[in-house]
């Protein structure tokens, strides 16, 4: 006979670990799932600067190890195994894990997000290295440099101007010869003087031995390469929320699940979700782990009023 829980938490990043943390000091004894990329974006990261209570900073797996070892001194318990497969659509909820088989009578949805990236060897050598994916972690550490951002979106022009209060310099790469961003943000781009364009180009090779040193474009239409020398490279092409298990029980946009703000209910009863799987916005680990929070009282008050 499967035990039933009363909270799943699938996932492990900043969302998921706050989440496990709250139910297990609610005395709800949460199960977390936490997946083979355990931790969640910040396990790539270096230094993380920005969030309250390390003045001195803190290393990114670090933190992630510090909130996991909290939620476990409360009760939580952590499995380092992926969800594979869900049945939102009868009670208790069933998850599984390959044949593994788990009932939940309530699940917290906290998979994440992945960055999309470039898929260059080279580029996944430097990550944290100078190669970044979020212009508001890493920005501070480029004071001074000259910096690439890869992407014509409007998340690759956020990244540009956020990059100037540091950069002496930034160069936005596009393979296209005008921008896809909307009509307010290409204003603000190419009115700063710090911002320069190099249209109908893609990365060929991110260059650096140990940190980066410049990228190698190749122009789209000619084939010929330059290289251009950076002392990092910002790569803003979107990112992908981790959802696919979820597709057809739970509503979703542009992939991202949908939940009933202020609140992290989805379209399910008793399911919560919560951090970058929600959130396309500010995708930050403090605003994870604030939802995270809210996802585990808000199953707390549902489970109450359901008797249990």
């Amino acid at each position: 006979m499967v035990s039933e829980r009363n909270v799943v938490v699938i996932g492990s990043g900043p969302a998921g670990f706050t989440a496990a943390l709250y139910a297990a000091r609610a005395n709800l004894e949460p199960l977390v799932l936490k997946g083979f990329e355990a931790g969640g974006q910040l396990m790539l990261t270096t230094d993380v600067e920005n969030f309250p209570g390390f003045p001195e900073g803190i290393l990114g797996p670090e933190l992630m190890e510090l909130m996991e070892k909290q939620a476990v001194r409360f009760g939580a318990e952590m499995l380092h195994q992926e969800a594979t497969r869900v049945d939102l659509s009868e009670r208790p909820f069933r998850v599984w894990s390959g044949d593994e088989e788990y009932r939940a009578r309530t699940v917290i949805v906290a998979t994440g997000a992945k960055a999309k990236m470039l898929g260059l060897e080279s580029e996944r050598k430097l990550l944290g290295h100078g190669v970044s994916t979020c212009a508001t972690c890493d920005g501070f550490f480029f004071r001074g440099q000259e910096l690439a951002v890869v992407g014509g979106g409007d998340s690759a022009m956020e990244e540009a101007l956020f990059l100037t209060r540091f950069a002496d310099k930034v160069t936005v790469v596009h393979r296209r010869p005008e921008l896809r961003a909307s009509k307010i943000m290409q204003d603000r781009a190419e009115a700063n003087e710090k911002i320069e364009f190099a249209w109908s180009r893609v990365v060929e090779e991110v260059l650096g031995d140990g940190k980066v040193s410049g990228v190698r474009l190749r122009n789209v239409e000619t084939d010929e390469t330059d290289d251009l020398a950076v002392g990092g490279v910002f790569v803003a092409i979107g990112h992908t929320p981790n959802t696919a298990i979820f597709e057809g029980q739970l509503d979703m946009s542009s992939g991202y699940l949908v939940v009933r703000e202020p609140g992290t209910q989805t379209n399910v009863e008793g399911v919560f979700a919560a951090g970058d799987v929600v959130d396309s916005t500010y995708r930050q680990a403090i605003t994870a782990a604030g939802m995270g929070c809210k996802a585990a009282m808000d199953a707390e008050r549902y489970l109450e009023a359901q008797g249990h």
